[in-house]
């Protein structure tokens, strides 16, 4: 488990959790001005939003001051943006960009999935020579340590899950990084050629692994002997009975981790149940300080088991910096720590994507919310389940439909009753009444990106 002298200034080691707490936000506050100013002076979209506001960078001193300013950025902003600096000034990286075109020294691109690729990730030398560290420390909770070797299965190349191959490099580990298109075969064979130590991918390609590793390698995945996982780009180390499974099959903590646009640097800890994401580089950004209602965008009182939209404020960054941008992740943020593993500050749980909410009869319901519940009743079930959207999101005409693959072992005669159990509880817990259609075991597939979670019949249309 983690202890303070573990990740902590040498000066934090006598402090209580709320002297190390005071001391992040007194950090914090002092990088802020320095990086509002640097935007408002090198930015036409920063400087019109701060003059739309009526505020000047040297009237924001405390967190408080920044909660209180309106959002001045979401996806469709920085969408916007882009075509703008496309026109105008010949690049995409959008009218917000800081530093020269000339500086830049990498840049990674959203996947898309929901909208045109945005270039968030876009960063010069001294950004990524920062943020870098962040992305390394952060592996350094769950034992990669120099010499350590990592299968890096991603999507890579423009990408943004590219950036964290500086990070591991820069702790010293060695990442064997394999596109993740390139299959599960090709995957398979260089992990238990390369004799790597631990793994990074999404959770359903290490869930897809577990089943196809005999018959690719002649071995199961527990042959691999990894000291770790860690899993990213899905809902899925959250949900308990993927965690146990992943866990047990491969004979490994599995670790949650996070940098959404490069920001919000978070990983769980290697307790037996999860607890969530721990912040690890308060340094960078004030994204664990700061939510606001996804609706009206208002801002939110932070305090123990709040749940919000995070709103990102970078504290260093030259190229990209992002000031009040409402990214449309839907969290829950704790502030009490969790005693067992030592670690202080704020912690989160991801609660899905704003622009993935649906709204069903006038409740709110993620899809996160409804895979944990039927991820429950494994193994009469797999976890792999697929919404069938008939119509454009986020109103859902009622009765929701939901595919979802019954466990190998689950028989069909025995479907009905699992059918009420599933439905009944998602009810009770999401106030909702689905219509549940079975499928067999492997008939939802897996990507090895990202699995898609919505079955959209309305795009067929």
């Amino acid at each position: 488990m983690y202890s303070k002298a573990y990740f902590s200034n040498p000066e934090f080691n006598s402090c209580s959790d709320e002297q190390v707490k005071d001391k992040i936000r007194a950090f914090q506050e002092k990088r802020l001005i320095p990086q509002l100013r640097y935007c408002y002076d090198h930015s036409p979209f920063y400087r019109r939003k701060f003059d739309d506001a009526n505020v000047k960078p040297e009237d924001i001193w405390t967190l408080d001051d920044l909660r209180a300013l309106p959002i001045f950025m979401t996806k469709e902003y920085e969408r916007k943006n882009a075509l703008e600096s496309l026109e105008k000034q010949n690049h995409p990286f959008g009218t917000h960009l800081c530093a020269p075109v000339e500086k830049l020294y990498l840049t990674c691109t959203t996947s898309g999935t929901t909208g045109i690729p945005t270039f968030t990730y876009t960063f010069t030398y001294n950004d990524i020579e920062l943020i870098s560290r962040g992305l390394g420390h952060r592996f350094s909770f769950c034992g990669v340590r120099n010499g350590d070797r990592i299968l890096f299965v991603f999507p890579l190349g423009i990408y943004a899950t590219t950036m964290t191959l500086w990070g591991i490099r820069g702790i010293g580990a060695l990442p064997i990084d394999i596109d993740a298109r390139a299959g599960s075969e090709l995957i398979l064979r260089f992990a238990d050629l390369t004799r790597v130590n631990y793994m990074a991918c999404t959770p359903s390609l290490a869930e897809h692994l577990i089943q196809k590793a005999p018959s690719v390698i002649g071995k199961e995945v527990i042959d691999l002997k990894l000291k770790g996982l860690m899993l990213t780009g899905e809902i899925g180390v959250s949900i308990q009975k993927i965690k146990d499974k992943l866990e047990e099959a491969y004979g490994c903590p599995a670790y949650d981790y996070w940098a959404p646009a490069g920001h919000a640097i978070a990983i769980s800890c290697n307790s037996k149940e999860y607890q969530g994401l721990h912040g690890t580089s308060s340094d960078l950004c004030t994204s664990f300080e700061d939510l606001v209602d996804p609706q009206t965008k208002e801002p939110l009182k932070i305090e123990d088991g709040i749940i919000g939209e995070m709103v990102i404020t970078s504290l260093k960054r030259e190229a990209g910096p992002l000031v009040k941008y409402a990214y449309g992740d839907m969290v829950q943020i704790f502030t009490k720590p969790y005693a067992s593993c030592g670690f202080p500050g704020n912690r989160i749980k991801i609660i899905g994507r704003s622009d993935d909410m649906l709204i069903i009869k006038g409740v709110n319901v993620y899809p996160a919310a409804i895979k944990n519940i039927i991820s429950s009743f494994a193994p009469r079930v797999t976890g792999e389940i697929r919404i069938i959207l008939d119509e454009l999101p986020p109103r859902v005409t009622p009765p929701l439909k939901i595919k979802i693959e019954h466990g190998e072992h689950t028989h069909e005669d025995e479907l009905p009753v699992l059918s009420n159990q599933i439905a009944q509880t998602l009810h009770d817990r999401l106030k909702i009444r689905p219509i549940l259609q079975w499928v067999r075991p492997g008939t939802l597939e897996k990507s090895t990106s990202k699995t898609p979670i919505f079955e959209k019949t309305y795009q067929k249309k």
